[in-house]
């Protein structure tokens, strides 16, 4: 059995979404279990023969500040979902909270792995070429050193591994040009980190790309800091929303306009299929010592329900041990330049 500790106050919709998801993906997994963690009102009639319910008397709210999250709210959801994973009753959890305080939560119960200075959280971002592009940082890390992007480039590469089944998915770093010589310190010294680790067959190193590589899908991996992944994220996410708007007013004008909604209906369709960024929802935070997966916070029951098959699939191909194997394997390369000094 796979078993996932589900925080099912998170998230602008909470319970709502949380238990229908939960329930639609047990009837998809037979051999997983979930662990569901709430206030006692969220389960008035719900139950299901593989769920164990842990009720508690806190929550964190999307707006609670960290210190609130981490310190007075022991018993909050997010928290003891997280601490099922720290006691090895869950492989995984899962929440749709507020972010910050799941890394941070994550990160004080957890502890990071050795040769992991600070956890990233990594998510997919739909490309051209029907797939999605991982990119890690979204949002955990905005200042980062070039150790920390080739520790994110290890990680997304376990990650992407256990995933897709690629052996060697290929990594770029992200910058504003393709040549060696562009980019900040920072870049420039990521680049030569990460063509080190290509030598020594720790990554499959692609080299530079550029923002649109990403809708692209020129590589399987970007690495970035925090600020910049977060905002193509959200530019991700702003596409498939005017697509869905451009359709939904198209149809709502004149009888022109109408037709010719109609006649390029199908192919506009498929277009906002294809970015979609529901079907690529849960990010994984990477780098803990336990599986984390953050769900986007207006998560509907379909993307929550893909968060859930997200940590179900890191679970069952010991996302874990390959990340920790491949970090093992790299560790000449990620001592911090700071402890070489």
């Amino acid at each position: 059995m796979i078993t996932i500790a589900v925080d099912c106050m998170g998230g602008d919709y909470g319970p709502k979404v949380t238990l229908p998801a939960c329930i639609q993906f047990l009837e998809q997994h037979p051999d997983a279990s979930l662990v569901v963690v709430g206030l006692a009102t969220a389960f008035q009639d719900f139950s299901h023969p593989r769920v164990k319910i842990i009720v508690t008397t806190e929550m964190v709210t999307m707006d609670d500040p960290l210190e609130v999250a981490l310190r007075r709210k022991k018993d909050s959801s997010m928290r003891v979902a997280i601490q099922q994973v720290k006691d090895g009753a869950a492989q995984a959890a899962v929440s749709a909270g507020n972010t910050g305080a799941l890394m941070a939560i994550s990160r004080y119960v957890l502890k990071t792995l050795d040769g992991i200075e600070r956890p990233a959280i990594a998510g997919q971002i739909p490309n051209a070429t029907g797939g999605a592009t991982t990119v890690l940082d979204l949002g955990a890390n905005v200042d980062c050193t070039a150790e920390h992007l080739l520790q994110f480039a290890v990680m997304g590469s376990a990650l992407v591994s256990v995933l897709s089944g690629k052996a060697t998915p290929s990594v770029g770093l992200l910058n504003i040009g393709e040549e060696v010589i562009k980019g900040n310190e920072v870049i420039k010294k990521a680049g030569e980190l990460l063509r080190s680790a290509a030598k020594s067959g720790d990554l499959n190193f692609y080299g530079n790309v550029e923002g649109n590589d990403i809708f692209k899908g020129v590589v399987d991996i970007v690495v970035c800091d925090g600020f910049v992944g977060n905002v193509a994220l959200k530019t991700s996410e702003g596409l498939a929303s005017m697509i869905g708007s451009f359709l939904k007013d198209e149809f709502s004008k004149n009888i022109f306009t109408k037709a010719a909604a109609i006649a390029a209906y199908s192919v506009l369709s498929a277009l906002k299929n294809r970015v979609d960024h529901r079907r690529y929802n849960g990010a994984a935070l990477l780098g803990l010592r336990g599986l984390v997966f953050k769900s986007h916070g207006s998560a509907d029951v379909l993307a929550f329900n893909n968060a859930l098959e997200r940590a179900y699939d890191a679970a069952r191909n010991n996302l874990l041990d390959r990340v920790q194997v491949r970090i093992a394997h790299a560790s000449p390369l990620l001592v911090s330049q700071s402890a070489v000094q």
